[in-house]
């Protein structure tokens, strides 16, 4: 399996410039009946797949979706996602894809924020109400009168997953209503235009929207797949959600641009992806630490028993990497680095690398794709010292609509600035050092400090709140607030269960801290750092406890 260095592919992208063209070509292929998806109970070969995303673009263009509109998809790994999203492209649109952990507090900023025409989603997502928190920002869905006042753009509600409701339409109806329309031509020249764009936390109180582009997608994706030693016979699984760029611009892309199979989970449980491998014969998977610290302490033998299973990418330190070969069994894991700026990853360890490698490095920049670390005035730094890293090639275009986001992200010569420490090593590889700025990274997502202090100083009994990162020994960090209370009867466990019914549950903290006073600098502006080695004492001690 290993060799003495990192292999460089000469294999080029397939040519489609869009997420359409790329399904249509695969459809007409020499293997039409070659499975392209599986999820749940739906099995779709890529014909399958090309005629679902045919008949959904059909049923949006009966809602009015052009050229230039926004779909929103707020949806689980059902399969209807990729059919949807990918249907919406053919009409010219693009798709914001919004997490399904969202609560109406998150949700009206998403609504607000991409001027969606037509919102897909499931009434429900296994307890949560998503339709209710619709209603809740939308009263007018009621009365079947949209567009409403505090969302003019918004058109449409429909249904995925349920018998239409007072305002909204089935999307099972609308397809069956529209299956015999005429066939909707896909707008030319888009390769360069959004096909997806993401929510990601950033310094600011609000997610960003970050958009990716058809055919930078088709690249990074193929790109990605070659590190991994993907071809057609794999059977790739993707236990985290598609609207995540892990999701649709990493594992998505990486199967379609090789021909491959994706076996979708809805919901992640360590036994029910342990049976789901097994069954589906899954040669490679896509794992975060905490669905590998998961597998392996309730289902180690029965996915190391998976004769078929050889490569995946997880994000990891060495004992993550070691846990994933060694008692999973996946001796060609990949490790990674990236963001949803850069279409997902933008290094990436190729799986042919001798493991002491993978274990310690994030591998090289993916073709087309440069890094650089800078010191804190901007100056490279030399191989192997750790500074700022900074990333050009495939990245998203910009925040949309967040002028100084863009000031403070980028540079003027078209940098990327990640806000994360890595060095170079010798043969090219970059690897991981720690992270510069304030944002905390729990289970593989980004979580705003600034967006959960904004969020529990809205409750009533909260005079002041600064929120850290600690670290966590299976979720990279969590969430940790220091409030103090304008009501001195204020209890953690209330503002616990304040958020737990608001907002996302990554961003829910995981331990609140009732204090007196919050550390100040002489000029009285608050200091974070002087609160995190207290946060990592406090998740330290629950840890120690359990």
């Amino acid at each position: 399996m290993d060799d003495d260095r990192a292999v460089t592919t000469a294999a080029t992208p397939p040519p489609a410039a869009t997420l359409p063209e790329l399904i249509d070509a695969l459809a007409a292929s020499s293997a039409p009946d070659h499975e392209a998806v599986v999820a749940g109970d739906v099995r779709m070969t890529y014909a399958e797949l090309g005629a679902r995303t045919r008949d959904a673009a059909k049923a949006l263009r009966a809602l009015g979706v052009d050229e230039g509109d926004v779909v929103a998809l707020m949806a689980p790994n059902t399969a209807d996602w990729i059919p949807a999203a990918v249907g919406a492209m053919r009409c010219g649109a693009r798709v914001d894809a919004f997490n399904t952990w969202a609560k109406a507090y998150d949700l009206e900023h998403l609504l607000r924020s991409s001027g969606a025409s037509v919102l897909l989603l499931p009434a429900r997502v296994r307890s949560t109400d998503l339709l209710a928190d619709v209603r809740s920002l939308v009263p007018e869905l009621d009365g079947g009168s949209l567009p409403g006042a505090r969302f003019p753009a918004l058109r449409h509600v429909v249904v995925l997953d349920a018998a239409p409701s007072a305002g909204t339409l089935s999307w099972d109806g609308l397809l069956e209503q529209h299956h015999g329309d005429p066939e909707i031509v896909e707008p030319a020249g888009r390769g360069a235009e959004p096909a997806f764009v993401l929510y990601t936390s950033g310094s600011t109180s609000a997610p960003k929207a970050v958009p990716l582009c058809h055919r930078h997608l088709v690249e990074n994706g193929f790109h990605i797949g070659e590190r991994m030693g993907l071809d057609a016979a794999d059977r790739v699984w993707l236990g985290s959600p598609l609207f995540w760029s892990y999701g649709c611009a990493n594992s998505m892309m990486a199967t379609f641009t090789h021909g491959a199979t994706l076996v979708l989970q809805e919901h992640f449980t360590a036994p029910t992806a342990a049976a789901l491998l097994a069954a589906e014969r899954v040669t490679a998977a896509y794992l975060l630490p905490t669905m590998i610290d998961a597998l392996v302490t309730g289902n180690a033998a029965q996915v190391r028993a998976i004769g078929s299973l050889r490569t995946g990418l997880t994000i990891g330190r060495p004992d993550v990497i070691d846990r994933a070969v060694d008692d999973l069994g996946i001796p060609g894991i990949c490790n990674i680095y990236g963001s949803t700026e850069t279409y997902g990853n933008c290094c990436v360890t190729d799986h042919r690398m001798p493991l002491a490698r993978r274990r310690t490095s994030q591998g090289e920049p993916l073709p087309g794709v440069q890094v650089r670390i800078v010191d804190a005035e901007g100056a490279e730094v030399p191989a192997g010292e750790p500074g700022e890293a900074q990333v050009r090639g495939r990245l998203t275009p910009g925040y949309l609509g967040d002028a100084a986001a863009n000031a403070a992200a980028f540079t003027a010569d078209g940098w990327f600035r990640t806000g994360d420490r890595l060095r170079i090593e010798p043969d090219g590889a970059v690897a991981f050092v720690d992270r510069t700025g304030d944002m905390i990274k729990t289970s593989g997502i980004n979580v705003s400090p600034a967006e959960v202090e904004g969020f529990l100083a809205g409750h009533p009994g909260v005079r002041e709140v600064l929120v850290v990162g600690a670290p966590h020994p299976s979720k990279d960090e969590v969430v940790v607030a220091f409030v103090v209370p304008q009501d001195p009867a204020l209890l953690a466990a209330e503002l616990t269960q304040y958020a737990r019914s608001r907002i996302a549950g990554y961003k829910v903290p995981h331990l609140i801290e009732i204090v007196d006073e919050l550390p100040r600098t002489s000029t009285g502006k608050l200091v974070r750092r002087d609160l995190r080695s207290r946060a990592a004492e406090l998740v330290a001690e629950r840890e120690a406890g359990r």
